[in-house]
């Protein structure tokens, strides 16, 4: 009798055990992709308000793109990361040139392609900050003495940056270029300056409308 009633009891607390069981997991199973979705969210926001009833087309168009969300992130930390080396930089220009970025930036709204307008900006923002205030390691740094001449030197650090660029110092000016589609050789354009190098010799044009040098490596 005693292991007939057993048997019944067993019977009836294993199902309830195992249902317990199943529930249990099924909550901590919603918890995590309730927490995985949370992140999702977050990781897919940009670093500015998107409830914002004052946000610019654009802002709402970086809003409703996780891939342009992520960019305006990664924007934010390069720009933390340069305002800490920029501290004692004078005059101090980072904080205005980046409100002009921003402003430049939304002006993708007379772009055909505004998606990729708005990528291709932070891009080289990016890019120019990651080099302008070495946020990474330059993969290269060279010499090159131009028209065989010895105070023509311009030393070029190079950075594997998206787009690449290069820092070029000639003199007491600097200028930072960004890499080029080349048929041959590799080619960087700046504000008024290029570089143009192919088979180790370099075509240097510093100013507008100058000439350009021809370099070689510096022994």
């Amino acid at each position: 009798m005693n292991r007939l009633l057993l048997v019944v009891v067993a019977g009836v607390l294993l199902p309830a055990c195992s249902q317990q069981a199943s529930q249990a997991l099924t909550h901590t199973q919603a918890q995590h992709q309730s927490t995985a979705e949370t992140t999702d969210s977050h990781s897919s926001q940009p670093s500015f308000d998107c409830n914002s009833d004052k946000l610019s087309s654009i802002e709402t168009l970086i809003c409703h793109d996780a891939d342009l969300a992520a960019l305006d992130q990664q924007m934010a930390k390069v720009f933390q990361a340069a305002s800490t080396k920029a501290i004692n930089e004078y005059p101090p220009m980072l904080k205005a040139e980046q409100r002009g970025w921003i402003k430049g930036r939304n002006e993708c709204w007379k772009s055909e392609d505004k998606t990729q307008c708005v990528r291709d900006t932070y891009q080289m923002r990016i890019a120019e900050l990651q080099a302008r205030y070495r946020l990474i390691a330059p993969t290269a740094e060279v010499s090159y003495q131009c028209d065989d001449i010895a105070a023509k030197q311009v030393m070029v650090s190079y950075f594997a940056t998206e787009p690449a660029t290069l820092i070029a110092e000639f003199g007491d000016s600097v200028s930072l270029m960004v890499s080029q589609p080349s048929a041959s050789g590799s080619r960087y354009q700046g504000r008024n300056e290029s570089l143009w190098e192919h088979h180790g010799e370099a075509r240097i044009t510093w100013g507008y409308g100058a000439a350009p040098m021809i370099c070689t490596l510096a022994d």
